[in-house]
C-alpha cells in the first residue's frame, strides 16, 4: 500500500511509515496521546526488524503526521496495537478513516480477522471500534497499568477479497 484516501479529507493521506522520515512525527503523536507511551528505541527496532509489524501514518498535505496506527499482521490476523490521532485533530472522523485504510491494507495482505484490546473506560475508542464492526468477545482483567484497568478484547471478521480477475463495477 502506498497511500489511501478512503473516507478522509483530500488533504490527508494514509501511508506506510518510513522510519527515517516519519519516526519523529509518530513519536510526537505517541507522546501527545498516551500516558504509557512506547519508547523511540522500541518503535524503531520494531519497524526495522519485525517482519509482522506494520506502521501507518496519517499525514497532512503539509507533511505533518497527525495520527498513526501500529499493528501486526500474523498469518491471517491483524492485531491493532495502537491507533492515535493528535488531540487537536480529533472529532473529524480521521481515526475512522485511518482504521479503515489499515483494515483494507491488511485484508489485501491476507488478513481475514482483526483484533485489539481497548481500555474499558475509553468510551471514544470503543465507539470508534464498534462503528467499524468490532465486537467485544472477552475481558483481560488487569491488563493495563498506570492506572490499572481491564482491557476489552474486540474482534472483527474482515470481508473476503473479490476473486482475482473479478470486476467491482
Amino acid at each position: 500500500m502506498t497511500s489511501t484516501r478512503g473516507p478522509l479529507p483530500s488533504d490527508l493521506v494514509v501511508e506506510r511509515m518510513q522510519v527515517e522520515r516519519d519516526l519523529d512525527g509518530v513519536m510526537a503523536v505517541e507522546h501527545a496521546c498516551f500516558v504509557n507511551h512506547a519508547s523511540r528505541a522500541s518503535l524503531e527496532w520494531e519497524a526495522r526488524h519485525s517482519d509482522v509489524s506494520r506502521f501507518y501514518v496519517l499525514r497532512h498535505r503539509t507533511g505533518v503526521i497527525v495520527g498513526f496506527c501500529a499493528a501486526w499482521v500474523v498469518l491471517d490476523e491483524l492485531h491493532v496495537n495502537s491507533l492515535a490521532v493528535l488531540p487537536d485533530w480529533r472529532g473529524r472522523g480521521l481515526a475512522s478513516g485511518l482504521l479503515a485504510a489499515v483494515l483494507e491494507a491488511s485484508r489485501e495482505e491476507g488478513a481475514r480477522r482483526a483484533t485489539l484490546e481497548v481500555r474499558a473506560s475509553n468510551v471514544a475508542a470503543r465507539a470508534l471500534y464498534e462503528r467499524s464492526g468490532f465486537v467485544q468477545t472477552a475481558v483481560r482483567r488487569g491488563y493495563y497499568t498506570n492506572p490499572p484497568e481491564d482491557a476489552l478484547i474486540l474482534w472483527l471478521e474482515l470481508p473476503e477479497p473479490p476473486p482475482a480477475g473479478s470486476s467491482s463495477a
